[in-house]
C-alpha cells in the first residue's frame, strides 16, 4: 500500500493517476476526505480515502498503517487562513515522517522544491529546504524531488498570470527582468518521475532536480500564456520597488491576494537546475509552448477573479 499526502492535490492527484496506472494499491490521505472527492481529481479510480492534518500528529497513524512506502506533497506556497510556512512546509513533514517511522514504513519519497535551503532568509524557501534536512536525516530510505516550477492543468503558474489579464486591458506588466529564468516541468513529467523511483533502490538517498526541455524568462512564458489565451497586451517591464508596493498593498487589502512578497522572493533564487536529472526517467519531456498550454488555459473573467482575491 503507497500513501500519497495531499493525493487530491495538484501534483499529488497526477502521482496517484500514474501509481494506479502501474497497478499500485494507493491509499490518499487529505485533510478534508468529503471534499477532496468532490473536488473529483480522482473520480474513478480504486483508491483508499483517509482522512489526516499533518499539523496534528495524532491523525496520522491510520494513514500509515500498513503502508510500504510514503510519498510526501503536503505543502503551501502562499500563508492564508492562519497557516504558515514553518507549520505545514516544516513541521507538516516532521510529522509525517515521524508517523511513517513509528508504523515501521521504511521508504518515503519528497516532493521538495528547486532552490528551497534551509539557510536562505525567504521563508517559503527556508521552510522547504528544512523539512528536506529532516527527511535526510531521518534515517528511512528516502528520495527527493526539486522541481523547477510545474506547469499544467489547474496549476498556479500560467494560470497566475492568465487571472490577471482581465484586470489588465491594455497593459500586462512583466516581473522580473532576463535574470528571472525559469526551467517550467510538466507536471505529468514530475508525477511519472516519482513513481519511476518508488521501488528503484538506486535512487535511494538522492535528490533529483527536475526541470523542463526549455529555460525561460518570465517575460518569455507571459508572452506564451498572452498567445495561449488569444490574448493582446502592451508588456511593460515594471520597476521591483514598485511591483513589491503593490504586492504589499495587495497581501493588505485582500484575504487571498494574487502574489505575495514571499513569492516575489522566489525571483531572487535561479529557477533553473545546475544537474537537470529529469530526463533519466522521462524520454521527451513536455515543453511550455503555446500548443501544449492553450488546450487547459482558463478564460477567467474580471468579476471571477476579484471574487478570487475576497475568498479566504
Amino acid at each position: 500500500m503507497i500513501v500519497v499526502t495531499g493525493g487530491s492535490g495538484y501534483i499529488g492527484s497526477y502521482i496517484v493517476w500514474e501509481l494506479v496506472k502501474a497497478g499500485e494499491q494507493v491509499r490518499v490521505m487529505v485533510h478534508n476526505t468529503e471534499r477532496a472527492k468532490q473536488e473529483g481529481r480522482l473520480a474513478g479510480l480504486p483508491v483508499e480515502w483517509v482522512q489526516g492534518d499533518v499539523t496534528r500528529p495524532e491523525t496520522l497513524a491510520a494513514a500509515m498503517q500498513g503502508a510500504s512506502a510514503v510519498i510526501h506533497t503536503v505543502a503551501i506556497a502562499i500563508e492564508k487562513g492562519g497557516r504558515t510556512y514553518e507549520e505545514i512546509n516544516f513541521t507538516g513533514t516532521v510529522n509525517v515522517v515521524d508517523a511513517a517511522k513509528a508504523a515501521g514504513v521504511q521508504r518515503f519519497l519528497n516532493m521538495c522544491q528547486l532552490g528551497a535551503d534551509s539557510s536562505l532568509p525567504y521563508r517559503f524557501l527556508a521552510s522547504k529546504g528544512k523539512a528536506q534536512e529532516y527527511v535526510a536525516q531521518s534515517g528511512l530510505d528516502w528520495t527527493a524531488f526539486r522541481p523547477s516550477s510545474v506547469w499544467g492543468p489547474e496549476d498556479e503558474f500560467a494560470n497566475s498570470f492568465a487571472r490577471l489579464i482581465p484586470l489588465t486591458p491594455v497593459i500586462f506588466p512583466i516581473i522580473g527582468d532576463e535574470n528571472a529564468r525559469f526551467e517550467s516541468v510538466y507536471v505529468g513529467d514530475v508525477a511519472a518521475t516519482v513513481v519511476k523511483t518508488l521501488h528503484d533502490p538506486t535512487t535511494m538517498h538522492q535528490e533529483y532536480e527536475l526541470g523542463g526541455p526549455e529555460i525561460l524568462t518570465l517575460e518569455e512564458i507571459e508572452r506564451r500564456t498572452l498567445r495561449a489565451l488569444g490574448k493582446k497586451r502592451k508588456l511593460i517591464h515594471m520597476p521591483m520597488g514598485l511591483i513589491r508596493l503593490a504586492v504589499t498593498g495587495m497581501e493588505t487589502l485582500l484575504p487571498s491576494p494574487p502574489v505575495t512578497r514571499s513569492l516575489l522572493e522566489l525571483l531572487a533564487v535561479p529557477n533553473v537546475t545546475s544537474n537537470n536529472q529529469l530526463r533519466r526517467f522521462v524520454d521527451q519531456p513536455r515543453p511550455f509552448t503555446v500548443e501544449n498550454i492553450a488546450p487547459y488555459m482558463r478564460q477567467f473573467e474580471a468579476r471571477q477573479t476579484v471574487a478570487q482575491f475576497f475568498n479566504r
